[in-house]
């Protein structure tokens, strides 16, 4: 499977690690030239040496899309530290580019839900967040 995700943070490149470990295709699309160092950090080889790929460029410009292999993408991931970049690449990766997996990062719980409901795949941490800080208060109370 070959796999693209955008934004390259902490998220992006934890991912972007486990599937290449998996034995997956990826590429990675950062604005920033200095994220591949999360994508190497405890590893004796660069990124590219043990078979991933990385572009520099801005997640909105079709261009760089293009570039980091969109084209060919089996699943997308969405993962930049903005909900609004993330919502319209991943409606890009998902209506232009008919990429059969979209998975996008939603901070806002209530866009998530609106978004879901219009046929996105959406994780937003901060309601498992929500969900879980509730789960813990109520824990063993009475």
């Amino acid at each position: 499977m070959f796999v693209l995700i955008v934004g390259c943070g902490r998220v992006g490149s934890a991912i972007a690690r486990k599937m290449l470990a998996a034995g997956h295709e990826v590429s990675c699309l950062d604005e920033d030239p200095e994220a591949i160092a999360l994508l190497e950090i405890g590893e004796s080889e660069t990124w590219e040496d043990r078979g991933g790929m990385f572009t520099v460029g801005t997640a909105l410009e079709i261009d760089a899309l293009i570039e980091a292999g969109i084209e060919r993408a089996d699943a997308f991931v969405a993962s930049t530290d903005g909900d609004n970049t993330n919502l319209v690449i991943a409606q890009i990766a998902q209506r232009r580019f008919n990429i059969p997996k979209v998975v996008v990062r939603v901070l806002d719980p209530a866009r998530a839900a609106w978004y879901e409901r219009q046929g996105l795949s959406t994780v937003c941490p901060t309601q498992k967040a929500i969900e879980m800080l509730e789960a813990a208060v109520l824990e063993g109370a009475a």
